[in-house]
């Protein structure tokens, strides 16, 4: 702390200001209480801090969805459909069959939701994708199913690794693909890939936004906030405590 001094020139008392010293320790109850001086933030500053906050808050608050909400796609002639997706994402993945040269479409997915566990594979979200992307058009040859026989936790990467053993069964060299998915679970489910395919296969994705909500407010909708609290915790949780 600065400590003034007064001085007498020609006359009149005037004051100036000493150098700054650090005062001496203070000590009580044997040491075990200290008193130190030290610097702390001003209310300006900390107001300017706040204001810095907020704004970067508001920013992620804003871009969360887009970021969850990812379309990257890479050169591939596979295309791969996750199964339990709804119909406005079967719509997009059969206009991003007819519009891109993809060879092959693969649907993946578990057993179907509600009848308590695997009981074959036509009773898998694979088997119903299939049924769809072919009803909307997709010649029935180029479409393969590939169900995974799990249920509970951890259902995209279980569909992911049933879809890497199926190519590896059949000597099938992929080095790209596709995924067709929807909205916020997009960013999860091209992480999930990636871990199990390998860094061999390059991974894309494409995001089927829902018609239900405004995708640009979804903080409007019950949906959309549900969509967002749900797949950004499970992002989250796939990317740093998921270890397969």
């Amino acid at each position: 702390m600065t400590n003034l001094s007064t001085v007498v020139k020609d006359g009149a008392p005037r004051t100036r200001p000493l150098e700054l010293t650090s005062s001496p320790r203070q000590s009580a109850l044997g040491g075990l209480l200290v008193c130190r001086y030290r610097w702390g933030l001003s209310r300006w500053a900390k107001f300017v801090l706040l204001i810095i906050v907020l704004a970067i808050a508001a920013i992620a608050f804003l871009n969360v969805y887009p970021f969850l909400a990812i379309t990257e796609r890479v050169d591939a002639d596979v295309l791969v459909v996750e199964g339990w997706v709804h119909p406005y994402a079967i719509r997009v993945g059969t206009e991003e069959f007819k519009n891109h040269s993809y060879q092959r479409v693969f649907t993946t997915g578990g057993p179907v939701v509600g009848i308590g566990g695997y009981i074959n594979d036509y009773q898998t979200a694979a088997s119903v994708g299939t049924n769809l992307l072919k009803k909307a058009g997709i010649p029935a040859e180029r479409v393969q199913m590939v169900p995974s026989h799990v249920m509970g936790r951890d259902r995209t990467y279980s569909s992911a690794i049933a879809l890497r053993d199926w190519l590896r069964e059949h000597d099938m060299q992929v080095r790209s693909l596709n995924i067709v998915t929807e909205g916020a679970h997009a960013r999860r489910t091209r992480l999930l890939f990636e871990k199990a395919l390998g860094p061999g296969i390059s991974v894309g994705v494409i995001a089927a936004n829902s018609p239900d909500y405004n995708t640009k407010r979804w903080w409007h909708y019950s949906e959309g906030v549900e969509d967002v609290i749900d797949e950004g915790v499970a992002y989250v949780y796939a990317k740093f405590f998921f270890h397969p």
